[in-house]
C-alpha cells in the first residue's frame, strides 16, 4: 500500500510537464504571447480534467453491483480534487481581472475583481466556473461524508459546464459552430486525461484495472479522434492558410500540439499492446498498472499546457 500511495504521488509529476508545455508555447509564440495565466490556467483545466474523469467512472458503473472502483473512494477524491480546482479557478479570475485592467498580477484590488466579474464577459464566464466547481465540491463532499448514493449524472454535467464555460467564449466564439467545436475539443482532451488520471488515484487492484483499462483504451481511442478533427477545424479556421502555421506565434503553437497528439498517439498504440491486453488478462499487477499510468498521464500533461497557452495567444 506504502508503494501504491508513492506511485500516486508521482502524479503530480504531471505539474512539471504541463509547465513544461506552456514554456514551450512562450518559446515559440513570443510575442504574440501566451499570457502569463496560462500557467494557471493548465492546472486549473488538468484538475478539472480529473474531477471529469472521477464523475464519468461514478457514471459509468452506477448500475453495476459490485463496482471495480469503491463508491466511497470516488466521492471523497473528487471533493479534494474539485475543491483544488475551485481553489486554481478563483486564482484565475484574481489573474485575469489584473491583466484586463493593466495592474500588477500580486496588486489587484478586490474591487478590481469585483468589477471584471460584474461587467467583463470572461470575468461572468469565469464566475460560472467558480460557481460550478464550488457546488461540485459540496455535492461530493456531502456525499462521501454521508455516504449517500447520489447520482453521478448531475456533477458529470456541472463539471462539463465548468470545463467549456471559457473556452466557447474565446476565439472560436464569433463562427458558426464554433463554440459547438472547442467545447467538443475540451471535452474529448478531458475525458481521454481525466479518466486515466482518476484511474490512477482510484484503482487499487490488479482486477479493477483489467475491468477497466479496456474500457478505458476504447473511449480513450474514441476521443482522441474527436480531438484531432475538432482541434484541425479550429486551426483551419483560425489561421486561414498554411504560411501562418509558421510565420505566426499561434501556427507554431498548432504545430506543436500536432506533434505532441502525434507521439501521443504512437505512444497510446504501444501501450495497447503492451498494457492493455495484459492487464485485461490479470497478467500485470496492480502498482505496473499504475506506473503506466502515471507515466502516460505526465507525459499528456505537456500537450495540456500547450493548449493552455494556445487559449491565450494572440
Amino acid at each position: 500500500m506504502r508503494t501504491a500511495n508513492i506511485g500516486r504521488g508521482r502524479l503530480l509529476f504531471a505539474v512539471p510537464t504541463a509547465l513544461a508545455g506552456v514554456a514551450l508555447a512562450w518559446l515559440l509564440a513570443t510575442p504574440d504571447g501566451p499570457s502569463p495565466t496560462a500557467a494557471v490556467r493548465v492546472l486549473a483545466v488538468g484538475l478539472g480534467a480529473t474531477v471529469f474523469g472521477l464523475a464519468a467512472w461514478q457514471w459509468l458503473q452506477r448500475d453495476e453491483r459490485r463496482p471495480a472502483l469503491d463508491a466511497g473512494l470516488l466521492w471523497r477524491t473528487l471533493a479534494a480534487a474539485a475543491g483544488a480546482w475551485t481553489l486554481a479557478e478563483c486564482v484565475l479570475v484574481v489573474l485575469e481581472a489584473a491583466e484586463t485592467e493593466g495592474r500588477s498580477h500580486f496588486a489587484v484590488a478586490p474591487g478590481t475583481v469585483v468589477d471584471f466579474v460584474r461587467v467583463v464577459g470572461a470575468g461572468r464566464l469565469g464566475a460560472v466556473t467558480v460557481a460550478c466547481t464550488a457546488l461540485v465540491t459540496l455535492i461530493a463532499a456531502v456525499a462521501y461524508r454521508r455516504s449517500l448514493p447520489w447520482p453521478a449524472a448531475p456533477v458529470l454535467a456541472l463539471t462539463g459546464l465548468a470545463l467549456i464555460a471559457r473556452p466557447i467564449g474565446g476565439h472560436m466564439s464569433q463562427q458558426t459552430l464554433g463554440s459547438l467545436l472547442d467545447a467538443a475539443h475540451v471535452l474529448a482532451a478531458a475525458t481521454w486525461f481525466g479518466m486515466l488520471t482518476a484511474l490512477a488515484l482510484t484503482a487499487r487492484s490488479r482486477g479493477a484495472w483489467a475491468s477497466l483499462l479496456p474500457r478505458y483504451s476504447t473511449i480513450a481511442w474514441r476521443c482522441v479522434w474527436v480531438l484531432a478533427a475538432t482541434g484541425l477545424i479550429n486551426a483551419a479556421v483560425r489561421l486561414g492558410g498554411i504560411a501562418p502555421l509558421v510565420t505566426t506565434g499561434y501556427g507554431r503553437v498548432v504545430l506543436a500540439k500536432v506533434v505532441a497528439l502525434a507521439g501521443l498517439l504512437a505512444a497510446g498504440w504501444w501501450l495497447r499492446r503492451t498494457w492493455v491486453g495484459p492487464a485485461a488478462a490479470h497478467r500485470i499487477d496492480a502498482d505496473a498498472s499504475l506506473r503506466r499510468a502515471v507515466g502516460e498521464s505526465a507525459t499528456m500533461a505537456v500537450a495540456f499546457g500547450l493548449a493552455a497557452a494556445l487559449a491565450t495567444t494572440a
